[in-house]
């Protein structure tokens, strides 16, 4: 028989972490074990029925039926080029500077297909969504990791990035608030950021997935003074709206490089189906009604989850934001070998950190997708366990 081997780029992937994790999962559950998954981070509440009901409602125009545009309907654009006025006061033109995009993860992962050249840097932070990585590869870019530290509250250390080549970068990706952190980032983070890009010509990629999901209102790239020379931004509708199924975002910024991201779609996709950009469109008008019954929400499962874990004695870092909790590994396991161990003793789903770059090993999060009750009985379960004796060692 022919072997079929795949392409060198997939084997310069990172190996799956989280494999021996899902076995475990699948023999528990064949056991009819209990399990309660804090591992990823997708969303169990509904999507908004307003929402719902545009989406039936234009799902019936057949005018939707055909090819959308490469860059998204005008009226999509136009709805994300009215929501940053808004939200942000900043002026785009829905002509040259919004893009549709299926879902953020696709954006994030063909920027880098669309503006970088074999062998060109690309700055990732680390511990990072891990998608980053593997858009650089694919690209045959070169990936340069940005340590991020819990005594700097996970921010990139801007200053060191300077004197260690930063002017050899192509673009730099950056994610507040962040996955899988939940930190956010100051106004003055983005000043400092857009000065170090338009001085060295690097492209700021930020990604803005969980922007509406911080405690308090967070920023916008582009919301600095010139940030629209050298910066894009892309957001989504996955997490605000509880959307992950549904796959509908958008890029916005730097004229120049959303006409190149244009450009590479329109030769990989048809581009969102029209009826489900016209439902997103009808976020918009809720998310003001929408939101803050949703941050009450995961503000209580974040509040049961850090005061659970540390009444465990375990390293919480404080969230700002997401529906995530970063927290340290006790005693000197490794990640991957403790999540395998708190599902074994406990049913509880962890995600190593490791999974999201070397600087992650050390840490687990949990993705606090699951009602507050489920929480509250993984926090019982996790002391039940007594796993904390493995602080000692042990």
């Amino acid at each position: 028989m022919f072997d079929v081997k795949p392409a060198d780029r997939l084997a310069a992937l990172p190996p799956y972490l989280f494999a021996e994790i899902d076995r475990k999962k699948e023999r528990r559950r064949a056991k009819g074990l209990e399990i309660i998954d804090l591992g990823v981070g997708d969303p169990d509440l509904p999507t908004p029925a307003p929402i719902l009901d545009r989406l039936a409602e234009a799902a019936a125009d057949s005018r939707l039926h055909r090819y959308p545009p490469s860059a998204g309907l005008t009226a999509f654009r136009e709805a994300v080029a009215a929501w940053y006025l808004r939200r942000y006061g900043v002026t785009l033109d829905p002509e040259t500077e919004v893009t549709n995009l299926i879902g953020s993860k696709e954006g994030i992962g063909h920027v880098p297909l669309a503006l970088v050249n074999p062998g060109e840097e690309v700055w990732i932070p680390d511990p990072g969504y891990p998608v980053y990585l593997s858009g650089t590869i694919f690209a045959g870019g070169a990936p340069r990791f940005m340590p991020l530290r819990h005594d700097l509250g996970f921010l990139p250390d801007l200053e060191a990035l300077e004197p260690n080549g930063f002017d050899r970068a192509r673009l730099i990706y950056v994610n507040y608030p962040n996955n899988p952190t939940g930190a956010v980032a100051p106004r003055s983070f983005y000043e400092r950021l857009i000065q170090l890009a338009r001085r060295h010509r690097v492209l700021v990629v930020a990604d803005a997935a969980y922007a509406e999901l911080a405690d308090s209102p967070q920023p916008s790239i582009l919301e600095i003074d010139g940030a629209r020379e050298v910066a894009i931004e892309i957001g989504s509708f996955s997490k605000t709206f509880n959307m992950t199924g549904w796959r509908v975002g958008w890029a916005v910024g730097n004229a120049a490089a959303i006409r190149a991201l244009v450009s590479l779609k329109s030769n990989l996709d048809s581009g969102c189906f029209g009826a489900v950009q016209m439902a997103a469109i009808r976020g918009f008008d809720l998310i003001d009604e929408h939101l803050p019954g949703l941050k009450r929400t995961y503000a209580e499962r974040r509040q049961v989850a850090v005061a659970g874990l540390r009444e465990l004695g375990l390293e919480v870092f404080p969230p700002g934001g997401t529906f995530y909790v970063w927290a340290r590994v006790p005693g000197d396991l490794r990640s991957v070998e403790f999540c395998a161990r708190v599902l074994d003793s406990s049913g509880v789903v962890t995600t190593p950190g490791v999974g999201f770059g070397r600087n992650g090993e050390g840490y687990f999060r949990l993705a606090l997708c699951s009602e507050v009750a489920a929480v509250k009985k993984a926090m019982a379960l996790l002391a039940e366990a007594g796993l904390w004796a493995a602080r000692s060692g042990s």
